[in-house]
């Protein structure tokens, strides 16, 4: 009895995980990174180069971006025509750019990034525990078939099958599940492991990163009863993330958000990073931003932020 509740437990939950990463819909850059009409005008009648760039910054300079391209130019989407939010990325397969984009996976037929990237975890937790699972309480028939402890029926090749399957899969889940598992303890995706984010002052690969509780907190929310469960509990928007870097920043002022900085190398102002309530908080306790930092109120679970509407492909 035991057994048969704990397998529909892991059953019941590793469907419900995949579920939710499959029929998720990614999402996609809010409206505010869409160029005007009358800037998709002037950038369309420019020649490529500074006067371009010269529109781009025009368009982003109030918008939550601190990556750049290798070149240090602003991120643009000539497909979805939009300045690409930081950890932002087109994917080929959907062909539209998808917020903090890990990867598109062929084995859920979905992107995965902000909006499903928790569900992707639980999905790799509950499986591989489904298949630890099936091993464990198979091993001992698995045993017997070795041992010519089983009658001589065509069960025993379905026994030494499921076994067979169960193991392989354990194998291959533990080390993506543990590779993820490295990914959010260090804040990264699989795209920034290849290829580190580029801010205004410098290439870092852990600029993102804020130490492991607020990393894991990040990605999973502040609520723990909602940590084992497949329901959206991430902090934040999707479209801004708090980073170790802005104070570093030379051409970034340390100052809390609302206050505008003068970029050197840009001729135009940049605001600090307007942090969403749930995703500020994090910076709070952290000895390297200053004491007077606001103080944001407790992030709200689920998709009660009205930052997280999807929108559609246009």
């Amino acid at each position: 009895v035991v057994c048969l509740v704990a397998y529909h437990i892991f059953f019941m939950l590793f469907v419900w995980s995949y579920w939710k990463t499959i029929f998720t819909l990614p999402m996609n850059p809010s409206k505010e990174f869409h160029l005007s009409y009358s800037d998709k005008e002037s950038l369309e009648r420019e020649p490529r180069g500074e006067s371009q760039q010269e529109v781009l910054r025009r368009a982003a300079k109030d918008l939550p971006i601190y990556t750049r391209t290798m070149s240090g130019a602003i991120r643009y989407c000539d497909r979805c025509h939009l300045v690409k939010p930081d950890r932002c990325h087109h994917c080929s397969v959907c062909d539209k750019c998808i917020l903090k984009m890990d990867h598109h996976c062929p084995w859920v037929n979905n992107c995965v990034g902000f909006s499903n990237y928790k569900f992707f975890l639980l999905f790799l937790a509950y499986s591989l525990l489904y298949c630890l699972f099936i091993a464990a309480t198979d091993l001992q028939y698995f045993i017997k078939f070795w041992t010519n402890g089983l009658p001589d029926t065509q069960a025993k090749f379905h026994i030494m099958f499921l076994f067979f399957a169960a193991a392989m899969f354990s194998v291959s889940l533990s080390s993506l599940f543990g590779y993820h598992c490295w990914l959010v303890s260090k804040n990264k995706s699989t795209l920034e492991v290849f290829r580190a984010p580029i801010f205004r002052h410098r290439t870092d690969k852990n600029g993102f990163s804020l130490g492991f509780s607020k990393n894991l907190r990040q990605v999973f929310g502040d609520e723990k009863k909602y940590w084992l469960l497949p329901v959206f509990s991430s902090l934040g928007d999707g479209c801004s993330f708090p980073t170790c870097l802005v104070n570093q920043d030379p051409e970034q002022a340390s100052t809390p958000g609302g206050l505008n900085s003068t970029s050197k190398s840009e001729n135009h102002l940049f605001p600090a990073k307007p942090l969403r309530d749930s995703q500020s908080h994090l910076l709070t306790d952290a000895p390297s931003w200053p004491e007077t930092a606001a103080k944001s109120d407790k992030g709200k679970v689920g998709m009660s932020n009205p930052a997280l509407t999807m929108e559609n492909e246009t």
